[in-house]
């Protein structure tokens, strides 16, 4: 009988029946990298390839009891924070993560394939921004996500909105925040070009990396969850060969994620009649 030895983590989200999104694609991701999956589901889902019909918040007990046993038997190397499917939810998730302050926290909650029972309640955008951002290692938003999270304290429109945004995320005591799907030149007085998006991580002094890449076709479903799970795998990577400098191992699992993520959309499958589906096991042939 062998120990483990991969590192473990620990992920909060939704299931989902076809693995497009959730907690099942963030185990695929994990085991793609050689980690293990730990899963705490947050909602049930009803879907297929095409859409999310409904979404079924779990009791926030069974989410705190779930999770307390896991961690009280073992020891994870980072935890990555998906759809959280209710205010009670958030609020029991950010209790449990508190008692773990040197385990690198990765925050993906928005869904874009979620009906509104997701993070379009803004008792929820409340309760993440006052709970879970300032405990945050890195924070992945699309810019009209962090538009939306933002109207929970923003009164006006400045022409520099994002940057203060990511400014006043920061502030709160978010490490990183990686901004997604932007026009490539965004910020730059450009137009941007169509085919190209870049993908923006912010720190404390403000940009540290703007990475461009080019957009591939197709409609795909997953593609920002597989992004931020290959960044949590690369953390946890980094944890269970003892840690180095958080700044540097950030800026290092946020490159290797992004190319993980584009070789797993330029393998997408298609299972049905709907959007595609990365394949994250694409570099075991699979």
């Amino acid at each position: 009988m062998q120990n483990q030895t991969s590192p473990l983590i620990l992920s909060f989200g939704v299931s989902d029946p076809v693995g497009a999104i959730g907690i099942q694609a963030d185990l695929a991701t994990f085991a793609s990298f050689g980690c293990h999956g730990l899963s705490v589901t947050t909602g049930l889902l009803i879907s297929d390839t095409a859409r999310v019909e409904d979404v079924q918040a779990v009791d926030p007990d069974w989410v705190s009891d779930q999770a307390r046993v896991l961690l009280e038997d073992m020891s994870v190397a980072a935890i990555k924070i998906g759809a959280l499917g209710s205010v009670e939810n958030v609020t029991a998730i950010a209790e449990i993560v508190s008692d773990y302050p040197d385990v690198p926290l990765i925050l993906d909650p928005f869904v874009s394939a979620l009906p509104e029972q997701g993070m379009d309640d803004e008792d929820i955008l409340t309760a993440v921004r006052q709970l879970l951002i300032p405990q945050t290692t890195l924070l992945v938003l699309s810019p009209v996500e962090l538009e939306r999270l933002a109207e929970t304290w923003r009164d006006s429109d400045p022409s520099d909105t994002l940057q203060n945004d990511v400014d006043y995320l920061v502030a709160l005591g978010c490490e990183y925040v990686l901004v997604t799907c932007m026009p490539a030149d965004a910020g730059k007085g450009g137009s941007g070009d169509g085919k190209l998006r870049a993908n923006t991580l912010f720190g404390e002094d403000g940009v540290v990396r703007h990475d461009v890449w080019r957009h591939l076709p197709g409609i795909f479903n997953g593609a920002g969850s597989t992004l931020s799970a290959a960044a949590t795998a690369l953390l946890a990577l980094d944890q269970g060969g003892g840690g180095g400098d958080i700044d540097s191992d950030v800026q290092q699992a946020v490159v290797a994620a992004q190319e993980y993520t584009a070789g797993a959309l330029k393998h997408a499958r298609r299972f049905g009649m709907g959007k595609l589906v990365p394949n994250r096991l694409f570099r075991a042939g699979a």
